[in-house]
């Protein structure tokens, strides 16, 4: 009877053991590689994070990175399940192009959703009498860390109005410390794509002197768009940042990507949960660009393919044939 009853007790802690086994099996741990805190990729991939988790199941966590060609490398090289990159890195990364033009391209690299519009920040001190982009000659320009999306736009920027970077002084920070430096007077100008409000410009148009944007348009800005495609003509909101008027820009596509080898159905859940009704509230409350990211915007800009998990979801609702 004891041995029995012996028998029993240790099968059951065998089962209990696999059952426990099998549940940490089953939940799916993926990661999301954003950009530097002060910037938008930060907060929105906070917020997706913790609208797609389901304990026991996907544990999604945001983590701060350089940017999107970061991110892009990261998901290449396994030290994160996806990220978010700009259009134009995502389909030069993918495809081979671009900055990736005679380097190893990402041919895994695939999409779960677009996200939003970027726009291209140039952030100067108010009154500091710099209205265009050739006015930045012999000035100290911030133009982000390698790694980041913002170099290589503020790059081709510079380039598409005859601004070489020798023109300048240039230093590679992220736009907090670029902020902290203007504040201090020690930065004449920086640039910053990403969704507008930005936290840390944001900030700095509050405090002291105030900010203004130099705006990136006429015939330059038309010939950038003609020559590079995932650029699209964007307009930053009088009253977006304190005290500045609306400006005219250029915006390239906030999109959140991963690799081929990751598991179709966990990419599946996490899609249909982001535009499940009430995540789609918690975003469009939770940050200017948040009400962007809708079902509508997903599958808009796509230069590369789907991931199998997020083509299946797009499919059955009815926004891709």
């Amino acid at each position: 009877m004891i041995l029995k009853q012996l028998v029993k007790t240790s099968l059951l802690a065998v089962a209990a053991t696999l059952a426990l086994a099998g549940g940490a099996q089953a939940q799916q741990y993926f990661r999301i590689g954003t950009g530097g805190t002060a910037g938008t990729y930060y907060p929105i991939g906070g917020m997706i994070a913790n609208a797609v988790s389901v304990p026991g199941k996907i544990i999604a966590t945001a983590q701060a990175s350089n940017g999107s060609l970061a991110n892009v490398n990261g998901i290449a090289g396994g030290s994160m399940e996806s990220g978010f990159s700009q259009s134009d890195v995502a389909t030069w990364a993918q495809k081979g192009t671009g900055i990736y033009e005679g380097k190893p391209n990402v041919a895994g690299l695939r999409m779960i959703a677009n996200l939003y519009p970027e726009s291209l920040h140039i952030v100067v001190k108010k009154g500091s009498n710099i209205k265009t982009v050739a006015d930045l000659k012999g000035k100290r320009v911030a133009l982000d860390e390698p790694g980041s999306g913002t170099l290589i736009n503020a790059r081709l920027v510079l380039l598409a109005y005859g601004v070489k970077e020798s023109d300048i002084k240039p230093e590679y920070i992220k736009p907090n410390q670029a902020g902290d430096k203007m504040k201090d007077g020690a930065l004449d100008a920086f640039f910053f794509t990403g969704g507008a409000p930005a936290g840390a410009i944001a900030e700095l148009a509050s405090s002291g002197a105030g900010i203004e944007l130099v705006p990136i348009d006429g015939p330059q800005a038309d010939g950038l768009r003609k020559s590079s495609g995932f650029f699209a003509v964007d307009n930053i909101a009088a009253d977006t940042y304190k005290g500045v008027p609306a400006v005219k820009t250029l915006a390239v596509g906030a999109q959140w990507v991963t690799s081929d080898k990751a598991d179709a159905d966990t990419v599946y859940q996490i899609t249909k949960a982001l535009y499940s009704d009430a995540v789609q509230k918690t975003l469009a409350a939770g940050h200017a660009k948040g009400k962007y990211i809708n079902l509508q915007n997903a599958v808009q800009g796509v230069g590369i393919p789907f991931h199998a998990g997020a083509e299946k979801f797009y499919r059955e609702a009815g926004v891709l044939k």
